[in-house]
């Protein structure tokens, strides 16, 4: 952390203490500022810190109303005054890239010493439970974590956090990444970072500003939900869940008791006991209140420089495609604009394949993937394909090393100018021709149908009446021919079409198409 000259603390300064003790704005509040009103810096400018290179950096924070402030880092140095709500900002001039250990000072009536900081690239790293996925649960995360030696690769996590509106400030950390700290990594966000560093040669630092379990709504401010067309319906639900939370909250006081003396019954007679503890429901200041997280998670953070965004979400909307398909866009859009960096760039996960037992159409996280693609419309994005990634029987797929992988070929290739290749095939069209549909691919060099073992179909077709058939495929260059035995007239065509379809269908760069449909 920060050393200011004045060591002295406020009485109970534990943040677990205060996360306890006080609400969450008051929380925020006294993260940054002291009770003799020292200068502060905001919550990313801590020892460690990766700041952003070529673009310019503002520093910012709280001081005394009125206190001059004075900032230096390398060469520069600049000046600011707190206004009458304590807070100051400065905006330095762009900074090369630079490995070398430098040390930001932040001066008024104290001095902030701000150790070992580098610049490079800085990658916020949001979504839900896959994004907060840790290395350390990944199928290669024991070998990786014990080759984790890489000093010039930062992670800042942010706790947990809801707020009612915008807070000041958050809580958080600098770690470099060793073997003794990469386990707590975004498995996504360190595969990423890993595969361009060794690219770049620059430091990068992410930003884990990640929770499992969260809705998209919860992640934008409440006016850009207000502009969206599903702002009545999303504040009706919530209200709902507000309505009903008491009496959930007693059945679940009842059910957890049944449960602890299950489990003390179950220990005392020397017996394992597996059932889960029972799940406490939403309610008032949970994951699921919308713009709760942006308030507390991300407001934070603004409006730091940064390179670009990672995402990876949308499993907790997954049968809500419709309203995915305007509440996404209107997320990069909301973002872009707070940070003021222009398109940032802004690089998203498509849902990887799992049994979704609680559909009984099979087909909604299908409709779920295609509203995530909607939001490739607009400029800087890019879409990491894992529909042949997935673990069908867990929504956490253990493989992230692809996925992190997959995400840094549209940096590498948008940002850096390599010679890539992004995507897999992605559907162009589909004409008749006689009894067969000849489907066309932009990304399709090496076109080819991967065998594998199959309990449904990869490809379906129909006709006019709109009902789908089993298919098969042919490759014939850069397309496919599809027909279906009683289908000699078709009009559609759909790939892998499931919740969590059989995938066989790659370019010669090993990457998978995405699910597709001509029909709408």
């Amino acid at each position: 952390m920060s050393r200011p000259t004045h060591p002295k603390k406020p009485m109970f300064s534990s943040p677990r203490f205060l996360g306890r003790s006080l609400g969450v704005t008051a929380l925020a509040l006294l993260a940054c500022v002291t009770i003799r009103a020292d200068v502060a810096l905001a919550p990313l400018f801590r020892d460690g810190a990766v700041l952003q290179r070529e673009k310019p950096l503002p520093i910012w924070g709280t001081a005394a109303p009125g206190e001059s402030v004075a900032v230096k880092f390398h060469a520069q140095a600049a000046t600011a005054v707190a206004g009458a709500d304590g807070r100051w900002r400065v905006t330095l001039a762009p900074e090369p890239a630079s490995a070398q250990p430098a040390v930001l000072i932040v001066s008024g009536t104290n001095v902030v010493w701000v150790r070992d900081v580098l610049v490079g690239d800085v990658w916020l790293c949001s979504g839900q439970s896959n994004m907060e996925f840790r290395l350390a649960q990944g199928s290669e995360g024991k070998q990786e974590i014990a080759a984790a030696n890489h000093p010039l690769l930062r992670h800042f996590k942010i706790p947990h956090t809801v707020a009612d509106a915008p807070a000041a400030s958050c809580v958080g950390e600098w770690q470099t990444c060793t073997p003794e700290t990469a386990g707590e990594f975004t498995a996504v966000g360190f595969f990423f970072a890993r595969d361009l560093q060794q690219k770049l040669n620059v430091p990068i630092g992410l930003i884990g500003c990640n929770w499992g379990g969260t809705q998209i709504e919860s992640w934008m401010s409440d006016a850009a939900l207000q502009a969206d067309p599903a702002a009545r319906i999303i504040f009706e639900r919530w209200q709902e869940v507000l309505r009903t939370y008491p009496d959930k909250l007693a059945t679940h006081k009842g059910g957890l008791e049944k449960w602890e003396q299950e489990q003390a019954a179950a220990k005392a007679a020397g017996k394992p006991f597996t059932r889960r503890r029972p799940a406490t429901p939403e309610g008032p200041g949970s994951r699921w209140q919308p713009s709760g997280m942006y308030n507390a998670m991300v407001a934070p953070l603004m409006p730091a420089a940064l390179r670009g965004v990672l995402w990876y979400q949308g499993e907790a909307n997954g049968s809500r495609a419709a309203e995915y398909r305007t509440l996404f866009p209107g997320l990069i859009r909301q973002w872009r604009a707070d940070f003021g960096q222009g398109d940032l760039p802004f690089y998203f996960v498509q849902l990887a394949n799992f049994e979704r037992k609680v559909d009984k159409t099979d087909q909604e996280w299908a409709f779920l993937r295609e509203a995530q693609a909607v939001a490739l419309a607009l400029p800087a994005t890019g879409m990491a394909v894992t529909i042949d990634v997935g673990n069908p029987g867990n929504i956490h797929p253990t493989d992230k090393k692809s996925v992190g992988e997959r995400l840094a070929r549209h940096a590498q290739a948008q940002l850096f100018g390599e010679k890539i290749e992004t995507d897999g095939p992605v559907f162009a069209g589909a004409r008749a021709e006689g009894a067969a549909l000849r489907v066309s691919f932009t990304h399709a060099d090496g076109l080819q149908l991967k065998p594998a073992v199959q309990t449904l179909p990869a490809f379906e077709l129909a006709g006019a009446d709109g009902k789908f058939h089993p298919a098969t495929a042919v490759v014939e260059g850069r397309t496919l021919l599809v027909t279906a035995s009683g289908v000699s007239q078709p009009a559609a065509v759909r790939y892998a079409w499931r919740n969590s379809p059989f995938a066989c269908l790659f370019n010669s760069a090993g990457l998978p198409a995405s699910p597709f449909r001509s029909d709408e």
